[in-house]
């Protein structure tokens, strides 16, 4: 058992380590940057509080990662059933607002129609369609990730890109 300074020095060093890189990979998902902050202080907090039962059967950075995507797939499963109670259905008008309004491109009308395409994928797909998009993470690693088959991702990755392909088409 470590001393709590050490524990702390630690979780530190994790948090300048994979920070950056785990909150690009929950905005992805999440599109906000306030929500990102929720998820990404949720998965360093489970983190924090499980690191003692990570057996190193894969790098911490996978594990991390895990971590990261199930707070991510919790947040936006939550977030869809509390839009249910508030939205009526058949409306997608509430997809993205706040999406759009954080633009940080200049002229970004492919980068926001990717984006909300994106958006209306089901939580997991999202999810590999943006580990392997823009993160260009082998299936392998997503595998490891996932706890899920390698054919299992590829036909993931495959509908989602086809779900993409179809929005923005029209």
């Amino acid at each position: 058992m470590q001393e709590p300074a050490q524990r702390e020095r630690g979780f530190r060093l994790l948090v300048n380590t994979y920070g950056d890189r785990l909150y690009q990979h929950i905005r992805r998902m999440v599109h906000t940057h306030e929500d990102t902050n929720d998820v990404l202080q949720n998965a360093l907090v489970k983190a924090y509080r499980g690191i003692e039962r990570f057996q190193g059967n894969s790098q911490l950075y996978t594990w991390l990662y895990r971590i990261a995507t199930n707070e991510a797939l919790t947040f936006l499963e939550r977030r869809k059933r509390q839009r249910r109670l508030f939205v009526s259905p058949g409306n997608d008008d509430y997809v993205l607002p706040e999406a759009r309004a954080e633009l940080h491109m200049d002229g970004a009308y492919v980068r926001e129609r990717l984006d909300q395409a994106i958006a209306q994928l089901p939580p997991k797909q999202k999810a590999v369609f943006s580990l392997r998009y823009f993160e260009e993470k082998s299936y392998q690693e997503m595998s490891d990730i996932f706890t899920t088959s390698v054919g299992a991702l590829k036909a993931s990755y495959h509908h989602a890109v086809k779900k993409i392909e179809a929005q923005l088409s029209k």
